[in-house]
């Protein structure tokens, strides 16, 4: 997508003439020139689905007693950090608004921009003030005596179209209608400037969309197609696709149907899909006669999660159950000499995917080669390419769901959540039992559940702050003990040498990342933060460390096996349990370690020790007993 960044903008291109928008530099339906406008970054602009269509029809309603000016039109929406789901809604090539799922009302909300003020302005039947003020009034809050008139009825918090003399603008209702006084705040402005009549909308929709692009879905598919077919050329391993049901799966899969005809598809059925997804995927399969293996999971989610709690987007132990486990089983027995598997990875679709290559190797799964053919695409270059090749895609989507994947997933957002309890009551509610069941014995408050606290270990500064505004506990009542299970001692391998395992229990305070960072110490380092491993290459041996605490050592010799044992679990203390006091930073002959909210390392790091002789918490290591 020609899109430029520009102090933290992306700059897009929109066709006026036929109301969408535009991948290249001009329209391939009306051969007009695209007119630039902007969106905050990174830029991962989608189309609105059926589901999130409704939402924004029913919003606009609910507001201004009209949607009229959008009933013809198709949105756009951009993704924009937040608490929960914020989304840029784009119409007209121009930011309307932002739509915001409220974690504390659990109920979506609506945040009007200027343009989407001058889009309404002359339809409006609601919540509109006029204002008798001079001056600058951008950002003023204005009390109830600067009030001309106020149609309502509005709640304070209400979006509000705010009209000064021949100006319009947006602003925020700071007072219910009914209680507009001259001494109370009554409305907040946020942006005016002069307008005349807005001119009708040229009606857009998928369709105008996918032609006015089609030049660019041709260009994305040929250098996609291109990509895959000279990998092939010097590789002559099976070719797979991952397909989990998803857009972007779906998407890789479309350019592999053109790049090969001999491959066959993997779906991993993590026992915690939507019932729609696993239908969807078999009916794709069976529909283009595709062969297709699932690894199941099975109850293997069910099974553990009295033992880790439930899983957090900073503690993804069920990856590693329910996803790497089944997959690597099936790739060793379906494909006992390797597979080259095409997926459906993107850069812009998380911060772990954002350097990832056309070629990519999972260091757990070592006889896998992946290719990831639409990595560079957005998300709008995704659906475009769907609808132009006429792929059939997730009927979830059109319930507006932004991914799809497990169903009660941590990394879902709240809004998606909220989502599921509508389209399967059941399955939300199964979940929803057992949360507050974990709550309760951890002596949590039910709120915490609620309001979607147990989605992180180590919650971020907004759930923190939503917590000190609802007055909420969030500290587990027995969490926190310090100790180390060892289910085997130093014992022969059947493979050779030595091998250790056990399971250390420690407060979790950091992200699985600073893991990564402290057995650097000790040698080289390869880390998954999907699936939250590392795996440390030692001159002694080999160890495994996973985001559960499990830890696996193999070594030439008992002796070895101990000591690298030890080192490992000295690592993963430093990790969580650092008190940044800084030591370390100073015994660091190499000037590589820093303190960034725990200790961090980079790639200088030649593991000569010091900085784990110098630290203080590996100490606690003499406490576990062992």
């Amino acid at each position: 997508m020609a899109a430029n960044r520009a102090h933290g903008k992306e700059i897009l291109h929109w066709c006026d003439d036929c109301g969408t928008l535009i991948l290249g530099r001009a329209c391939d339906r009306c051969k007009t020139p695209g007119r630039e406008f902007e969106v905050n970054s990174p830029g991962d602009i989608r189309p609105g689905m059926d589901g999130t269509r409704r939402l924004l029809m029913e919003i606009f309603q609910d507001c201004f007693g009209t949607n009229h000016p959008f009933q013809d039109q198709m949105f756009f929406l951009n993704k924009v950090a937040g608490e929960d789901r914020t989304d840029e809604v784009v119409v007209a090539g121009a930011v309307i608004g932002v739509l915001r799922f409220d974690l504390t009302t659990r109920r979506h909300a609506f945040d009007l921009r200027l343009p989407g003020a001058l889009l309404m302005k002359d339809v409006a039947h609601k919540n509109i003030i006029s204002i008798n003020a001079t001056g600058h009034l951008k950002g003023k809050s204005l009390s109830g005596d600067k009030v001309v008139d106020a149609v309502g009825p509005f709640n304070a918090g209400d979006p509000v179209i705010v009209r000064s003399g021949s100006k319009w603008g947006a602003g925020v209702a700071l007072c219910d209608h009914e209680s507009i006084n001259p001494e109370s705040k009554a409305v907040r402005v946020k942006d005016l400037a002069r307008a005349g009549t807005t001119p009708a909308l040229p009606a857009s929709d998928r369709n105008v969309f996918v032609e006015a692009n089609r030049r660019w879905w041709k260009e994305l598919e040929n250098n996609a197609v291109s990509d895959i077919r000279s990998f092939l050329r010097r590789n002559d391993r099976p070719l797979s696709v991952s397909f989990s049901g998803g857009k972007d799966s779906l998407a890789a899969l479309g350019v592999t149907m053109r790049a090969a005809k001999d491959f066959e598809l993997i779906f991993i059925d993590t026992g915690l899909e939507f019932p729609e997804t696993v239908e969807y995927v078999k009916r794709f399969a069976s529909h283009h006669n595709l062969v297709l293996n699932i690894a199941d999971a099975g109850n293997a989610f069910w099974e553990q999660v009295g033992t880790f709690g439930p899983p957090a987007k900073d503690f993804r132990w069920c990856c590693k159950v329910c996803k790497l486990g089944p997959v690597t089983e099936l790739i060793s027995r379906r494909y006992p000499k390797g597979t080259i598997t095409v997926e459906g990875n993107r850069m812009l679709e998380s911060f772990a995917r954002s350097r990832v290559g056309f070629v990519s190797r999972n260091p757990f799964v070592p006889n896998q080669t992946m290719l990831n053919p639409v990595r560079v695409w957005r998300a709008a270059e995704i659906w475009g390419y769907i609808w132009w090749r006429g792929l059939e895609y997730n009927p979830l989507y059109d319930q507006d769901f932004e991914r799809i994947g497990c169903y009660l997933c941590a990394s879902c957002l709240g809004s998606e959540w909220d989502q599921t309890r509508t389209v399967h009551p059941d399955l939300f509610q199964e979940w929803e039992d057992h949360l507050h069941g974990w709550a309760e014995e951890k002596g949590l408050p039910a709120q915490y559940v609620d309001h979607g606290f147990w989605r992180w270990k180590v919650l971020p500064p907004k759930m923190v702050r939503l917590a000190e505004d609802l007055d909420l506990r969030t500290e587990p009542s027995r969490e926190g003990e310090l100790s180390l299970k060892m289910l085997k001692g130093a014992s022969p391998c059947a493979a050779g040498g030595y091998s250790m395992e056990a399971v250390l229990s420690l407060p979790r305070q950091r992200d699985f990342s600073f893991a990564e960072d402290a057995l650097r110490t000790l040698g080289k380092v390869q880390y998954s933060p999907e699936f939250e491993i590392a795996l440390l290459r030692h001159p002694k041996g080999t160890a495994r460390l996973f985001g559960g605490g499990q830890i696996s050592v193999t070594a030439g010799n008992a002796h070895d096996a101990e000591e690298l044992f030890e080192n490992v679990v000295k690592a993963l203390l430093r990790s969580q349990m650092c008190t940044e006091c800084g030591i370390c930073v100073k015994s660091c002959p190499q000037r590589c370690v820093r303190i960034e909210g725990g200790m961090r390392t980079d790639d200088r790091c030649n593991a000569c020790g010091r900085c784990i002789s110098s630290c203080m918490v590996t100490h606690y290591y003499d406490k576990l007993g062992i």
